[in-house]
């Protein structure tokens, strides 16, 4: 018969158990390999010799900020880009910001747009304005149980479209019909798409009173704020920040990331001030250069873009995506403001 181990005499506690050996991983297995450059003359010397100078330092930051954008996400994140002020290049941040995302990850993220006055995220992301908006969403919005399936009328996919691999679903270009978006409303989409997206992204108004921008603000996990290198432009983006901190939203406010758009400047400004001062108040602050194919006001494509205002897409994606691993506490977030992408 068995021996059985005696049992433990009355009040003894358990030893420690015995440390575990590593896991057999990737990580744990496969030799480290050196850095391959794709950029420039590197890149050439190795394609045509096989000899690996590594990867520039320009290419490695760039390689770190990738790193940063594709950090793991829990659950869904959700990220509005608010301004007091229009015409300061909002949508073109959310467009910039949306397109970076989704080219970098792996998992799913749409671009919603929230405006109640027509708003033009999903022109500035397909090219073209779409038959099906967020009002058609939510007329069938019970109906709706998968992102795709075999009756259009029960899938999500039906009333969005892509922009590469991001989704984008547009709003409603009757303004009659957009301004009965509400808060109830918002918070009815936003519920339906975290159980098919790891990100979403709002296109805000301007009206930061409006119930739809309400609904907005009591459904998100973090903000972009825009402004602009000009006197106008910085001291509407403050009065946003001043209005949120006096609407119970101090904490968001730390944890924002400001997003200045530079098309707008002028060499009689302190841009060094303005940046000081979103510095101080939020957790980043970005710089979007201006942009010849931006200017354009059409379709966003980011092969188009000059390499510095490649690189603040990237900054800016960057800066958002830090607040991950904090999303179920981004009001208590404890990393350092930092000014990032500054040119």
């Amino acid at each position: 018969m068995p021996q059985q181990a005696a049992p433990l005499p009355s009040g003894a506690e358990l030893a420690d158990p015995a440390p575990r050996a590593p896991g057999l991983s990737h990580e744990t297995l496969a030799r480290r390999r050196s850095e391959r450059p794709t950029m420039g003359w590197r890149a050439a010397l190795y394609a045509l010799t096989g000899l690996n100078p590594g990867p520039s330092e320009v290419e490695s930051r760039r390689n770190a900020k990738i790193a940063r954008i594709k950090a793991p996400l829990p659950g869904c994140f959700k990220l509005a880009v608010v301004s007091l002020k229009g015409g300061v290049g909002k949508t073109t941040t959310t467009g910039l910001l949306g397109l970076t995302l989704a080219e970098h990850r792996g998992d799913r993220a749409i671009a919603l747009d929230a405006n109640p006055d027509a708003g033009t995220l999903a022109e500035r992301l397909l090219g073209y304005e779409p038959q099906v908006t967020v009002r058609d969403l939510l007329a069938n919005i019970d109906r709706i149980e998968t992102l795709t399936h075999v009756d259009p009328s029960r899938a999500l996919s039906g009333y969005t479209a892509l922009a590469g691999r991001l989704h984008v679903l547009a709003s409603e270009q009757d303004p009659a019909m957009s301004e009965m978006f509400n808060s109830e409303e918002y918070a009815a989409v936003s519920r339906l798409l975290s159980r098919f997206y790891n990100i979403i992204l709002t296109d805000s108004g301007t009206g930061l009173v409006h119930s739809a921008m309400q609904g907005t603000l009591d459904n998100t996990h973090s903000l972009v704020i825009v402004g602009a290198p000009t006197v106008d432009g910085a001291s509407r983006a403050a009065k946003t920040l001043d209005y949120l901190a006096a609407h119970g939203f101090e904490q968001m406010v730390r944890n924002a990331v400001v997003a200045l758009s530079c098309d707008r400047h002028s060499d009689d400004i302190k841009r060094d001030v303005i940046v000081d001062h979103f510095a101080e108040r939020v957790r980043a602050v970005v710089e979007i250069p201006a942009d010849r194919h931006l200017a354009m006001g059409g379709m966003i494509d980011l092969r188009y873009l000059a390499e510095p205002t490649r690189d603040a897409a990237l900054d800016l994606a960057a800066a958002v995506t830090d607040a991950f691993n904090g999303q179920h506490h981004v009001t208590q977030s404890t990393e350092p403001r930092a000014r990032a992408g500054q040119r």
